[in-house]
């Protein structure tokens, strides 16, 4: 295209216009959520996400007139191709994300640098978007455009899927979200279950206590690294991923929203659930200074309250230890800790709709439980792969 220039990024600059192109693409998307720009900022800056010690990346720029009208990422994670081809990675794979741009002739250009870059690197098989890692924002959202999307969830141009798929990419994996009612009971079957699992002596579902922040965490990843380590796309959290993830998101971490479930006093089950960040920030343009940092922490302390007020809360990640998952004992907790903190997010937060996920297309036994509940899809991001 015509006075389009595709450039790599290598300036502190170059960083900030990457980060700030959403802000003016979107501007006019009523469903788009501006990040933080501090923390979109750190997503991608090597030496603050310690995503960089296990990968290597490169974004890129393109410009027209002096004017950021498109930008890309291309990134190799070790620990993603460390996964065997059946799970999503091989030593041949690579991935490229923060997808977007004006026009499909600038994103045509904006492709082209990605992939040439990984084929420079040795990649045989290009994987996105993926932006960077798979815990950040995975998958291009091609369901669910009209609703804006929860906290650490993405939203993207519904022109992007006929475009990525004119470029050859087909789909490797759908990721749904499902969306739930918060304010009305649970099927009688389902209630029954609980009752049942609170008679059971064995059973324990309580409360994480954040004053013990650094050990609930460690039961918590040990339970995920476990429950998920069968899944596609899983890549393990890193030591200092847990201690970043853990100052970014202690913030929303309330104990009544995350529960471990005890069997026989072992913790063999946990759930988490966080308030839906992008209700609190959606008017504060991306900025907390000098004077929205005060604002952001008055609603999170939901002002004398020590709670926030939210109509939505999102639950990110649930396991069950892979030893238990075919057993009936893995729905009953999952039922029972559910039931918990759909109970205590409607009594001290307000909520009235939950979003579960998001959960691969062929996690059957996740899937099952979000259907039996009454849940629906409202959201699906596909992750794309080509031969390149």
């Amino acid at each position: 295209m015509s006075g389009v220039v595709i450039r790599a990024v290598t300036t502190k600059a170059d960083r900030k216009a990457f980060v700030d192109l959403p802000f003016r693409l979107y501007r006019n998307d009523p469903a788009w959520v501006p990040p933080l720009r501090d923390e979109a900022y750190g997503l991608i800056t090597p030496g603050k996400n310690p995503f960089f010690e296990h990968a290597i990346a490169q974004l890129f720029l393109a410009e027209r007139g002096g004017t950021v009208v498109g930008r890309i990422s291309a990134s190799i994670d070790r620990l993603w191709t460390a996964m065997p081809a059946n799970k999503g990675g091989g030593e041949d794979s690579g991935n490229w994300g923060y997808l977007d741009a004006e026009d499909k002739g600038i994103a045509d250009q904006l492709i082209a640098a990605a992939e040439g870059w990984l084929r420079e690197q040795g990649v045989r098989r290009a994987l996105g978007p993926v932006s960077m890692s798979i815990w950040e924002e995975p998958g291009l959202l091609i369901r669910g455009h009209d609703h804006a999307p929860t906290v650490m969830m993405g939203h993207d141009d519904p022109r992007y899927e006929a475009w990525v798929e004119s470029w050859g990419y087909a789909k490797a994996k759908d990721l749904h979200t499902w969306d739930l009612d918060i304010t009305k009971p649970f099927p009688p079957l389902i209630e029954r279950i609980v009752q049942s699992g609170q008679k059971n002596p064995r059973i324990r579902i309580r409360e994480v206590n954040k004053k013990h922040f650094d050990a609930e965490a460690a039961i918590i990843l040990g339970i995920l690294n476990d429950a998920w380590s069968d899944n596609w796309g899983f890549v393990p959290f890193t030591e200092s991923e847990i201690d970043f993830a853990g100052k970014k998101m202690k913030p929303i971490v309330f104990n009544d929203l995350i529960r471990i479930a005890e069997y026989d006093g072992e913790p063999v089950a946990f759930m988490m659930t966080l308030p839906n960040l992008n209700e609190l920030q959606m008017d504060l343009n991306g900025n907390l200074f000098p004077f929205n940092f005060i604002k952001l922490l008055w609603r999170l302390n939901g002002g004398f309250s020590g709670r926030p007020t939210v109509n939505t809360m999102r639950v990110p990640l649930m396991g069950v230890v892979k030893r238990l998952q075919a057993s009936r004992l893995a729905s009953q907790l999952a039922f029972m800790m559910i039931e918990y903190i759909r109970t205590a997010s409607v009594a001290h937060y307000g909520s009235t709709r939950s979003e579960i996920g998001w959960i691969l297309e062929d996690n059957q036994g996740m899937n099952s439980i979000a259907e039996t509940i009454n849940s629906r899809i409202n959201k699906t991001y596909r992750i794309y792969q080509k031969a390149i």
